[in-house]
């Protein structure tokens, strides 16, 4: 781990928003090494992932593919594991969606500390969660227990937005957790959703212990494998240790804005 990673001009403001951990940006020199508290690189497990040229925190952007993903070992990040009852976190991603040969009939992850198959769940960004009568919005993952919520088969702790995400347009995601409430936005705003967002919590984050789930980007594993596949252009993503307030969000937004930008706060 090498300690702090220099920040280009068109990310300065986002590295000077307190208890930042990590930023990728995806710039050019090396687009996989996290500005920030940490310098933390993903790695790629199924092969190289492409770089194409359009982004939003820099003029490039990390274009998933199916069945494609990032990780970065569980041992190699520790500054990304917050757990305990006190615990905060922020997930922050500029994302530009496409459709899955599925018709995105599952889950989308975006990026966290999630592994179902060991129940090692602790936070995670997904889209598409599909629970509660809900498709396609922005969703805010959060286990105390770190298997599924007592008495269902899956974790449903989450908070569920309601803009819809769509496909082929940058869109601006992101989750808090304060330790009393998950939260979703979409484009700068809490896209609040009656009995959904916020979605009250107070159970803190799971503690995985040393070997608890890797970080991944793009997808999580689940049922014994890897899935919930997340297919488009990613073009920034960020991690903090605090929840970041809703002005603080769309200050970030407003500092980053989305070219053609549609649907809630665009």
């Amino acid at each position: 781990m090498i300690p702090f990673s220099k920040a280009t001009p068109s990310d300065q403001s986002l590295v000077s928003v307190p208890n930042l951990l990590c930023l990728w940006d995806f710039s050019e020199k090396q687009p996989l090494l996290s500005k920030g508290k940490y310098a933390y690189r993903l790695q790629e497990p199924t092969g190289p992932v492409p770089m194409v040229k359009g982004g939003i925190l820099s003029n490039y952007s990390l274009d998933i593919r199916e069945h494609e993903f990032l990780t970065i070992p569980r041992a190699d990040c520790p500054g990304l594991n917050m757990h305990g009852k006190n615990a905060q976190v922020t997930v922050l991603a500029w994302v530009k969606r496409q459709p899955k040969s599925n018709h995105n009939a599952e889950c989308e992850a975006i990026a966290g500390l999630w592994n179902e198959t060991r129940k090692m769940r602790q936070y995670c960004l997904f889209l598409n969660i599909r629970l509660h009568q809900s498709a396609d919005q922005v969703c805010g993952h959060i286990s105390g227990v770190g298997g599924p919520t007592p008495g269902e088969k899956w974790c449903v702790d989450v908070s569920i937005g309601q803009t819809p995400v769509p496909f082929d347009a940058w869109t601006f995601v992101a989750m808090t957790y304060d330790g009393r409430e998950i939260r979703s936005y979409c484009n700068g705003l809490f896209d609040a959703r009656p009995g959904r967002n916020p979605y009250p919590y107070a159970e803190g984050i799971f503690d995985g212990g040393e070997t608890g789930s890797d970080f991944t980007v793009g997808a999580v594993h689940r049922l014994g494998a890897i899935g919930n596949d997340f297919v488009g252009q990613l073009g920034g993503l960020a991690v903090f240790d605090r929840a970041l307030s809703a002005g603080e969000i769309q200050q970030i937004h407003q500092n980053h804005p989305l070219p053609n930008p549609v649907g809630n706060g665009g």
